[in-house]
């Protein structure tokens, strides 16, 4: 058995739903400007952009309810309502007609983007991972198994802050659908048993107070609630 020179850590954890077992969370890549009405809203250009990525660390990850504090350094805190896959199968230069065989279940997250930070990174040409891969960025519904839902195509993609409908789309509108992220994400890095991966937002992504609770779901899927505290 290893001796670690520091004390060692379980991995981050999601409930599977309908059963007792945990996902174990390995990384966590995000899909950018995925819906056409979202990349034309953030000032890009659907029609010609291929799918870019960027990242999260594993224990950005906050389970089903719990509670997100406001972090430091932002006065512009973003949501952006997704759909997740979960990762069960390992593979690099998936082809796109099998990259579906891949995927363990889905789940719906919550993108939270220190705006300002990542603006300010933008604009310098800088890495935006002070703007996206901070401490509690991530939360995530329980997952629901391919065997319980299949592969959702279409389907109502949803946020509201304190009752106010504030995000509502279809998995439909996505530019480039899940077999697509899933064959062009493996080009760039080998998909891994526990890979988390955050698909894209539709319109509507705005900001955050302390006190407000958020609520948002894809229909068929999962639902997911947090207050900022």
């Amino acid at each position: 058995m290893a001796r670690y020179a520091i004390p060692s850590w379980d991995p981050p954890a999601l409930p599977v739903s309908g059963t007792d077992a945990l996902f174990p969370v390995r990384r966590i890549h995000c899909v950018g400007r995925n819906y056409a009405d979202h990349a034309r809203e953030m000032g890009g250009d659907p029609d010609r952009e291929p799918p870019f990525f960027f990242g999260k660390p594993a224990d950005a990850v906050v389970p089903n309810g719990g509670d997100v504090p406001y972090p430091t350094q932002t006065q512009k805190l973003a949501y952006e309502m997704e759909l997740v896959v979960a990762v069960g199968k390992g593979g690099a230069n998936v082809p796109r007609d099998s990259a579906l065989d891949h995927v363990f279940g889905y789940a719906v997250g919550i993108d939270l983007t220190r705006r300002d930070l990542q603006a300010a990174a933008k604009e310098k040409g800088r890495p935006w991972d002070p703007g996206k891969a901070f401490d509690k960025s991530a939360p995530v519904s329980g997952i629901r198994t391919t065997a319980q839902i299949g592969h959702p195509r279409s389907g109502r993609i949803w946020l509201e802050v304190n009752g106010e409908m504030r995000q509502d789309g279809n998995l439909s509108q996505m530019i480039w659908p899940v077999p697509d992220i899933l064959a062009y994400l493996s080009q760039l890095y080998a998909l891994q048993p526990g890979d988390l991966i955050f698909t894209g937002t539709p319109a509507g992504a705005g900001f955050l107070q302390r006190g407000d609770q958020v609520r948002g779901g894809v229909d068929g899927v999962e639902s997911i609630r947090l207050r900022i505290v």
